[in-house]
């Protein structure tokens, strides 16, 4: 089953041509079916790159899914269109005054790592939404920045400083093999890493109920379960495309900003040459189990969501 988007959204046509299953609102509406309704609440500068990350990977599920694209109410962004943002995106304090629900929400990152959480220009409406996450939706993931943001709102887990950027493709270890969300990954795997910030495995530890999925030696944690929030905690990046993190390379270099070429990303380390994806199956296999835990679990009523 197909992805329901826009047929204006620039991923309906970027998706179709890569063969992901997509579909216009019209003809999903013929269809005699539940979609699961899931959002993604888009902090990133560049909101259509974003977009089309994670459209592509939850719309590779066998089920239909209604993709809903949400921002802060109040925070306007400088490197998407206007017209782009007021044609697909909602505020969130329209979607709160609806009353409606969701089945399941992404929360991305947003390159303010440097900012103490309550410095954040959009902060106290980012808490609303994080409580309102826990009587409208059924499962929320938390991604980078956002994850952090999560995880310090609920459980008080600190973020902080790295001394240099923690760049490129990291070995990860699966640390919950029976877990539902790992069904099918290797014991031990590369995940791409952009981020100047960590938790730390001790502090998380700490916390009754936050539960680490894998991790890595050389970057800490990254996949937490918070079973009692109904949400999970991703600090690295598995929707970024092959070409993602040369993007953010190039950018540095071309800015005379001081940068190492990322780990493990370019053959033979050398910047000349095209990086492979050593991370897609991954990627596809820890959105699709999330996907199919909120397809197994969530309320067929949706009102009865957050219940």
């Amino acid at each position: 089953m197909p992805i329901t988007l826009p047929e204006s959204l620039p991923a309906y046509d970027i998706l179709s041509r890569e063969g992901v299953m997509v579909m216009s609102p019209g003809r999903a509406a013929m269809q005699d079916i539940r979609p699961l309704r899931i959002g993604l609440l888009n902090l990133m500068p560049k909101k259509i790159q974003t977009e089309n990350q994670f459209a592509r990977l939850i719309g590779a599920t066998p089920l239909q899914i209604d993709f809903q694209l949400l921002r802060m109410t109040d925070h306007a962004t400088k490197n998407t269109a206007a017209e782009h943002m007021a044609a697909f995106y909602r505020p969130f304090a329209e979607v709160e005054a609806s009353g409606e629900k969701l089945d399941g929400l992404i929360i991305t990152g947003a390159p303010i790592e440097h900012l103490p959480f309550e410095e954040v220009t959009y902060w106290d409406e980012l808490r609303r939404v994080f409580d309102w996450t826990q009587t409208h939706v059924h499962s929320t993931f938390g991604v980078c920045w956002g994850g952090m943001a999560m995880a310090y709102h609920f459980h008080g887990v600190q973020k902080h400083m790295l001394a240099e950027k923690a760049f490129g493709c990291f070995r990860h270890r699966n640390c919950a093999p029976t877990s539902h969300y790992l069904r099918g990954f290797s014991d031990d795997f590369l995940i791409p890493v952009s981020r100047w910030t960590e938790m730390r495995q001790p502090e998380i530890d700490a916390v009754p109920g936050l539960v680490t999925l894998l991790a890595s030696d050389e970057v800490g944690p990254c996949l937490i379960e918070d079973a009692a929030h109904r949400a999970l905690y991703v600090f690295n990046h598995f929707e970024y495309d092959s070409g993602t993190l040369k993007e953010e390379y190039d950018r540095d270099v071309a800015a005379g900003k001081a940068i190492r070429v990322p780990v493990n990303y370019y053959p033979g380390d050398d910047p000349a040459r095209a990086p492979l994806n050593r991370w897609r199956s991954h990627a596809h296999l820890l959105y699709g189990n999330w996907v199919n835990e909120i397809y197994q679990s969530t309320p067929y009523d949706m009102s009865a969501i957050g219940g």
